[in-house]
């Protein structure tokens, strides 16, 4: 079996976002939308899947997340706004398969 791994970016209702890495994209995205790890994604209601990129390389994966991390929001926006444009909940409209 061939290991995925996910570049994710999550946003509040107010835009707060919160950029992560899984290899378990569905668990991770119920841990966020039901609050279950405590610390930001938590505090700060990020419950939207606005963003994502599939890696079968973790440390590829890894350097993607560091490099977005490192941008500034405008840039962060902007790529979201590339995929989806009106930042809808990807997995709500079952975009995760």
């Amino acid at each position: 079996m061939v290991k995925r791994y996910w570049i994710y970016i999550m946003a509040s209702r107010t835009g707060t976002l919160y950029l992560g890495v899984t290899n378990a994209l569905e668990r991770r995205i119920y841990e966020h939308k039901h609050d279950s790890i405590p610390g930001f994604s938590q505090r700060y209601q990020c419950h939207r899947l606005v963003y994502l990129e599939e890696y079968l390389d973790v440390r590829q994966a890894i350097e993607r997340e560091k490099q977005l991390k490192s941008w500034n929001r405008s840039k962060k926006e902007a790529l979201i706004r590339r995929l989806n444009p009106h930042w809808n909940d990807l997995a709500r409209e079952g975009s995760l398969d």
